[in-house]
């Protein structure tokens, strides 16, 4: 079903609360397992429903955050949802302790029962306000970065609209680009400083009220981690500091000397990869997206079904415009059976990466979409991810097809940005555990903590002259940071994975594609060390992985023809 058509249906709140009381009742009462899987599967559609309306309202607040009636409908869903989770609390309860739990775990798998006690430690009914505080604030968030609207060289832009003039080869104009976007957050930079206290302070509070020190803990369990710890994550942190960072910093010393420019770079000129210009996709939105069907009707009979569904559906909306919210994501419509893909194309190589990485999550959902339960349809986050940053390498050998005789120019620079951004995410996340540390940090402090972060995790950027950004206040334009505590990592940890199958791709691309296939059937079935082990790939918790990959890059970059790279 195209996605115009499908239908929005606002929740009724107490029904639904009441129909999860009675499967509830139903599973503590069941004479056998077959009565038990029957409320079972009636609590799966009364989830599927639930996901349904909020994933419709989502996307469709997204695509214009000023239609009032989904900005309504959003916020409703926001006040309401928290509501249900005792009801919901009362459920996962019941249902752990079924008499009945072996035949669940025959059928299901026992993974869900591990993602159902971690769960249970996300919520008590004594935070419910301080939950429903939480997303409005994320609402306000969101509706905030939207509403941009930049003055420059006489047009009116979007912070997406302006991407590709702060990419610009003309230096002038680049860093008059990244001027104008720096003020428009120096403008709302109390604002932002505001919210993020706020935000910061009402998380603190429904840890400190579940027993928690603070809310890292009760963080980590939100984010459904069932496999490793904070402490795994430190020892990340000091292997891409031991390995990545000198890597990364090598790749900015040779950009700068391509660009003429002094090391450090100010963040207007580390926006330009290459003197010549960066690499842009040929053509506009529909001769991507039709590149894209290519790519994906040559990559595998699996991916050319989901390609040919995805654009028949219109589950892609990709141009940026006035009103639109910012970033890209995917999402699923459970009761559809369909992903959607959220974009804000601007003419530049993250369009590509769009139809690849969003693409790459939305083929996995298409893969587990008629999975029972639903909860065995998507793994943890960080496994999600790697599904997208891996389609990102896959794409390679059609790179001429989307850039044409700049395609070198993109393979290049997209290695060059893995290795990069892994600082940088790791950096994000450090950044998180810090605050959460110490929640009651002047925002003036939180600002000096991310400058002293740039110092160790990115240490080829210049402060000064770009404002905001060179004043140290960069961090306030990550939207995760507002939005989804500790999900950066899970980006770095999956780039780690993705640079290890672009790693066996050099040796047997078609070993290579069968090893992703089969890890993403396996969906949530696995934890993430789990998956990482069928797919025989090193943790990246330990030393071997970023030192294998980096050294892996450093070999496949320095073999390309510097001539190219112009």
């Amino acid at each position: 079903m195209k996605f115009s058509e499908m239908q929005y249906i606002r929740p009724d709140f107490e029904a639904v609360r009441a129909t999860i009381t009675a499967y509830t009742a139903q599973l503590k009462g069941a004479a056998d397992f077959a009565a038990a899987d029957a409320a079972f599967l009636g609590m799966q559609a009364v989830e599927s429903a639930l996901l349904t309306a909020d994933a419709i309202s989502y996307v469709r607040h997204t695509i214009d955050t000023r239609d009032e009636f989904y900005d309504g409908e959003v916020r409703l869903l926001a006040e309401q949802t928290p509501l249900l989770k005792e009801a919901e609390q009362g459920w996962q309860k019941a249902l752990l302790a079924s008499p009945y739990r072996g035949e669940f775990e025959a059928r299901y798998g026992a993974l869900m029962f591990l993602d159902l006690e971690i769960a249970l430690k996300t919520f008590d009914p004594a935070i419910v306000a301080e939950l429903q505080e939480e997303n409005a604030l994320v609402i306000e968030y969101n509706n905030l970065i939207a509403s941009a609207q930049i003055p420059f060289e006489g047009g009116v832009y979007t912070l997406s609209q302006l991407t590709p003039f702060k990419q610009d080869p003309d230096d002038s104009r680049r860093r008059a680009a990244w001027e104008a976007e720096g003020r428009f957050y120096q403008e709302k930079g109390e604002e932002l400083d505001a919210l993020y206290d706020r935000l910061v302070k009402v998380r603190t509070a429904q840890a400190r009220k579940m027993g928690y020190e603070n809310y890292i803990e009760l963080g980590y369990y939100r984010m459904g981690r069932n496999c490793y710890t904070q402490g795994d994550v430190e020892k990340f942190r000091s292997a891409v500091v031991k390995y990545l960072v000198p890597v990364a910093d090598r790749v900015v010393r040779l950009q700068a000397g391509r660009l003429g420019k002094e090391y450090p770079l100010n963040f207007a000129d580390n926006a330009l990869f290459y003197r010549g210009g960066n690499a842009a996709p040929r053509g506009d939105a529909g001769d991507i997206l039709e590149m894209g069907r290519k790519f994906y009707h040559e990559l595998s009979p699996e991916t050319a079904e989901f390609i040919d569904f995805m654009l028949e559906n219109e589950l892609m909306d990709v141009l940026s415009r006035t009103g639109k919210s910012g970033g890209g994501y995917c999402t699923e419509i459970p009761d559809y059976q369909s992903p959607f893909i959220f974009a804000n194309f601007n003419g530049t190589q993250g369009d590509v990466e769009v139809i690849t990485h969003e693409a790459g999550h939305a083929f996995a959902a298409y893969t587990a979409r008629d999975m029972v339960p639903l909860e065995n349809r998507s793994p943890t986050l960080e496994s999600c991810e790697i599904h997208s940053m891996s389609m990102e390498f896959f794409a390679w050998p059609w790179a001429e097809g989307f850039f044409g005789p700049d395609a070198d120019k993109f393979r290049y620079k997209h290695l060059s940005d893995a290795l990069t951004f892994i600082p940088y995410g790791t950096m994000v996340d450090h950044f998180q555990h810090i605050v959460f540390e110490n929640p009651d940090m002047t925002p003036a402090r939180r600002h000096g903590i991310w400058k002293e972060l740039l110092g160790t995790y990115m240490p080829w950027m210049k402060l000064g002259e770009i404002p905001f950004y060179g004043d140290a206040h960069g961090w306030q334009r990550q939207m995760h940071i507002y939005e989804r505590p500790f999900y950066y990592i899970d980006y770095c940890l999956a780039q780690t994975a993705a640079l290890e199958f672009w790693a066996a791709m050099q040796a047997d691309r078609d070993s290579a594609w069968r090893r992703y296939l089969a890890l993403v059937r396996l969906a949530g079935t696995e934890t993430f060390n789990g998956l990482m082990a069928s797919a025989g790939l090193d943790t990246p918790f330990g030393d071997n992985a970023l030192r294998t990959v980096s050294a892996a890059a450093v070999a496949w970059l320095e073999s390309v023809d510097p001539a190219k790279l112009v």
